[in-house]
């Protein structure tokens, strides 16, 4: 039970942290981060969380991390679907926690809660989800790579951290970057329209994304000889 409090406070963390850099200090806030500032929001939220609550319960806070996990054989059964309900939990309480601070904002808040989508009429289904797929992929990858038994170091954290900030560099334009299905659902349940109608998107192309890079590592790859 311990290591899913921790999994539903280190979501929390990530997504609020993540979402208001895109809410109240990104694109539309009187000081714009911009897309740099932005990634570097959700990869240091990241580095927050991942030495917080590391320790308790791998900080994996995505579904995409904890598939990706257990198919690489180092999850039990029993914790995937706890970890992914804490979670998606986790990404609720941070969106409905934006919600309630931006409902006070002069005039009212007529944007989003950095809900990931596709704009149509620049980008075809098909290059989000490949980016969303292969981005997931690169992330849980190195994810596995740096805390693999042979491999492990103090800066795990601070290289998912940045992994995590260059992904979003390169993916913010295409689909506002998710790489969690669970960083997805938050947001979406509180923007309402196209967020709703493409978050299969966000579920599905991570998933598989994170089941590819589990299955990967499962082959011993990330062991020495």
């Amino acid at each position: 039970m311990k290591s899913y409090l921790a999994e539903v406070l280190g979501t929390f963390l990530l997504v609020f942290i993540g979402t208001a850099s895109v809410v109240t200090g990104g694109f539309g806030g009187a000081l714009p981060l911009g897309q740099e500032g932005i990634g570097l929001a959700f990869g240091i939220g990241l580095i927050a969380a991942a030495y917080a609550i590391g320790p308790i319960s791998g900080a994996h806070l995505n579904p995409a991390v904890t598939l990706g996990v257990f198919l690489a054989g180092r999850l039990p059964a029993k914790d995937v679907i706890p970890y992914w309900i804490a979670q998606i939990i986790g990404a609720i309480i941070a969106s409905l926690a934006l919600w309630i601070i931006v409902s006070g904002q002069v005039g009212g808040h007529t944007g989003g809660f950095g809900a990931n989508g596709w704009d149509e009429t620049k980008w075809g289904m098909s290059s989000a989800f490949l980016w969303e797929l292969i981005g997931t992929f690169t992330f849980v990858t190195v994810i596995l790579g740096v805390t693999s038994g042979k491999h492990t170091t103090a800066f795990a954290g601070l290289v998912i951290g940045l992994t995590l900030s260059a992904l979003h560099f390169a993916i913010i334009p295409v689909t506002g970057t998710s790489l969690n299905p669970a960083r997805s659902i938050g947001p979406a349940l509180f923007t309402g329209g196209a967020a709703i109608s493409q978050l299969w998107l966000f579920i599905v192309a991570p998933l598989l994304g994170g089941a590819i890079a589990g299955i990967v590592a499962k082959t011993g790859m990330f062991e020495k000889d």
